[in-house]
Formats: C-alpha cells, sequence, structure tokens
C-alpha cells in the first residue's frame, strides 16, 4: 500500500495518527476593553452597577410596602388589578435591575480573556484538588469579589431584599380563619329560593327538564356586599335532572331532591376547582383540571381521578309557589378534602 506523509494507516481496526498533526495556534492576541486599561472607567461602572443592585433592593421593598399601602379590598375588583398592577411592576423592575446590573458586571469589570480547558479523566486526588483551590482562587481574584466590596456589598444587599415582597404575597395565602370553620358554612340557609347564576332569577321545578343542567346561587346572595365574592365561591351550586329511576339514592338522603332534581356543590373536592362539565348520558361530572369524575345518579361519588371524597350534596325541596328552596346548608363543608384535616 502507497503512503504519503497525509495518508493514515490502519492496524487493528484502528487508525494510526498522521506524524503531520496541525500544531495548535493558539489564541488572538486578547482585545483590552476600557475598562481594563482605564481605572477610572472601570471606577465608574462599579459605582453603576452598585446603584442598580442597591435600586434593585429599593425596588424589592417597595414591593413589600405596595401590598400594604394598596391592599386588596375583598369584592373590589379595582383593588385587586391595581395592587397587581403596583406589585408586579416593583417586583419585575427589582429583578429587572438585579439582572441588569449582574451582566454588566460579568462583562464589564470580569476578565474578558478566552479560556480553554482541555478534556482530561476527573479525578479526585491531592493535585486535582489543589488545583480546584487555584481555580477559585484565580475566579475570585478576576472577578473581584473579594477587593470590590462596593459591588459585593451592593450584590448582597439586593440579595437579600429580593425574597422581601414574597413574604406579603405567601403571607396573603394564609387562611385568616379556621378553613374548616370557614368552609362549613354557606350562603344557603333554609328557605332560600335556587337562582340562575348569575341573573339571579329563582328556578322553578317545573322548568327544570330531564337531562338540563343549572349553575346556581342563593337568590339572596347580593346581600352579602362586602363578601360577595367569597360567598358565591363557597355557595356555588349544579342542579341536575335524572329520571327518578335511574337515582341511587340513601336512606338518609331520601328526601334530600326534588323529583329526580338533585343539587350538588360545584366545588370539587380535590383542590377546590369548578365542577361544571355534565354529561347527561352517563350522569358523569367532570373537573376540568385534574380529571376527577362524579357520578351524579350515586351521590356524587368519586368514579375516576384525584378527588378523595363525593360533592357535597344541598338538600332541596319546593315552595309553595313551586320554586326550589334550599332546605339547609350543607351539611359537610364544601372544597378540598384536606381542609377537612386537623394537625
Amino acid at each position: 500500500m502507497a503512503k504519503s506523509d497525509k495518508s493514515v494507516a490502519v492496524r487493528g481496526g484502528s487508525a494510526v495518527e498522521r506524524a503531520d498533526r496541525v500544531e495548535n495556534p493558539g489564541f488572538e492576541p486578547e482585545h483590552k476593553r476600557i475598562h481594563d486599561v482605564n481605572p477610572e472607567k472601570a471606577a465608574g461602572a462599579e459605582r453603576g452597577i452598585s446603584i442598580l443592585f442597591l435600586l434593585s433592593a429599593i425596588l424589592s421593598v417597595t414591593a413589600f410596602a405596595l401590598n400594604f399601602l394598596f391592599p386588596i379590598v375583598p369584592g373590589d375588583l379595582w383593588s385587586v388589578r391595581l395592587n397587581t398592577l403596583l406589585v408586579g411592576v416593583a417586583i419585575a423592575a427589582g429583578l429587572l435591575t438585579l439582572g441588569v446590573g449582574t451582566v454588566h458586571w460579568a462583562k464589564a469589570l470580569m476578565h474578558g480573556h478566552e479560556l480553554v480547558e482541555e478534556r482530561h479523566e476527573t479525578r479526585g486526588d491531592e493535585p486535582t484538588r489543589k488545583r480546584a483551590i487555584e481555580i477559585f482562587q484565580e475566579a475570585n481574584k478576576e472577578s473581584g469579589w473579594t477587593r470590590r466590596r462596593l459591588l459585593r456589598n451592593s450584590l448582597i444587599t439586593a440579595l437579600v431584599a429580593f425574597p422581601i415582597p414574597a413574604i406579603a404575597l405567601f403571607r396573603d395565602l394564609a387562611p385568616a380563619a379556621d378553613p374548616v370553620k370557614a368552609l362549613k358554612h354557606t350562603a344557603w340557609k333554609a328557605g332560600t329560593r335556587l337562582a340562575r347564576d348569575p341573573s339571579g332569577t329563582p328556578i322553578k321545578a317545573s322548568e327544570v327538564t330531564i337531562g338540563s343542567a343549572f349553575h346556581v346561587i342563593p337568590e339572596d346572595l347580593h346581600n352579602y356586599e362586602e363578601t360577595f365574592l367569597n360567598e358565591k365561591a363557597k355557595s356555588a351550586v349544579l342542579l341536575m335532572r335524572l329520571p327518578v329511576e335511574e337515582l341511587n339514592i340513601s336512606e338518609e338522603r331520601k328526601d334530600w331532591s326534588y323529583d329526580g332534581i338533585v343539587a350538588y356543590s360545584k366545588i370539587c373536592t380535590h383542590v377546590g376547582c369548578p365542577v361544571a362539565l355534565y354529561e347527561q348520558q352517563t350522569h358523569h361530572l367532570l373537573c376540568p383540571c385534574h380529571q376527577s369524575q362524579f357520578d351524579v345518579s350515586n351521590e356524587c361519588a368519586v368514579i375516576f381521578g384525584p378527588a378523595a371524597r363525593p360533592l357535597p350534596q344541598l338538600p332541596i325541596t319546593v315552595d309553595a309557589e313551586g320554586y326550589l328552596v334550599a332546605q339547609s346548608d350543607f351539611l359537610e363543608p364544601v372544597g378540598p378534602s384536606f381542609w377537612e384535616r386537623t394537625q
């Protein structure tokens, strides 16, 4: 076989390297930045970055304060919009200034020369650990973390202030009262008429045909002016009518329905999503969030999904004028089952 200085011979399935390998040309001369050669420019960049970090800290604290200066008032949608806008803008601006300052620090003051890391087997021997320490020391020297105290301290201040808005936001998620007690009582009471949502028009039993479904609220829900949204969220009900012979009713609930008309809480017992999809042929209710399914013909027992218990049933009857009315409030808490657990 003819050979040349550019050929490769194959022996035993492995290639023999060429004798005329190209030498590593190395890197081009480093292009110095203005901050590398001008100490005044570097000092100015350091001050500017520190200002950005301190501004980020101020904005984080501002977001925390705005959550209390412009609180969310129950039932006032404008207060919700204003609080969300102001707190959101302050948090976003704090994140933006923190990010811009970090990127500017990396591009203006940290070293800009190119690096290459040769492939090698990672070992845990003493020389490797020693070299790792040297690398950290070099990184510290090149970034100026120890030397540039103004930058370091302002960045630490921004990072410490950054989680402050979360304290206020997570605080608002905590229940103001015992959730079991709050969800055990709704706006339903004996004699309250069932009304269409959102019009508030009372419903007669004769209007509910077999296979139909109504989204229902208490007729007098408008009386809860300050807590209207909370009461509506707890009191939402689905009203359906099935053939009486297809209802499997237990002895203790035999008088909770009227001529095949049943009413169940609209709040899923998994995590509280609205159960609003009714399949009239199978009599199944579907929660769109996590696909829990409930069998209306069998007292809304769970037949699929993560829900832990049936939907609470609202006992109903009719009044002298033929309107559907509640016999009482729900006899168990509505909503997710985990809210019933005690610590």
